[in-house]
């Protein structure tokens, strides 16, 4: 059974500003699992346009990614990690979102910013880049 890969907006940037190590990270997963986001990565995607132009080719990019939408569930989960991570680590909003989202979907998670979810008990975050054992 083929895998979920929630990627972090991090590396979707990267991918976009022609960074090589991020662009066969994207080719990888497309080769074995399900390339994902969360609806907040989307969302921080589309505050990062400067222009109709770059809008358009966003669209045309996340047509090959699944987007994950927010239900009460991932809701609840991100309140529960803010509860237990945003004091001790300072958890973010939006990382709670996107975590929550990974752990709910039961999705290997990967992100530059490994520091900010490695605390997240119950989230499979992988490595970034990925090593050879890794999806």
């Amino acid at each position: 059974m083929e895998k979920t890969t929630l990627i972090d907006t991090d590396i979707l940037i990267d991918a976009a500003r022609n960074i090589p190590e991020a662009i066969s990270f994207l080719e990888k997963v497309e080769e074995g699992n399900t390339p994902a986001i969360s609806v907040i990565t989307h969302m921080e995607l589309i505050i990062g346009c400067r222009s109709k132009n770059e809008l358009r080719s966003l669209n045309k990019f996340l047509s090959r990614i699944e987007i994950f939408e927010l239900n009460a569930i991932i809701s609840r989960t991100a309140v529960d990690l803010l509860v237990k991570y945003r004091l001790s680590h300072g958890l973010l909003i939006a990382d709670a979102l996107i975590a929550a989202t990974a752990i709910h979907f039961d999705s290997i998670f990967v992100s530059k910013n490994q520091k900010d979810f490695r605390f997240i008990e119950n989230l499979n975050l992988a490595t970034y880049p990925l090593s050879p054992n890794d999806p």
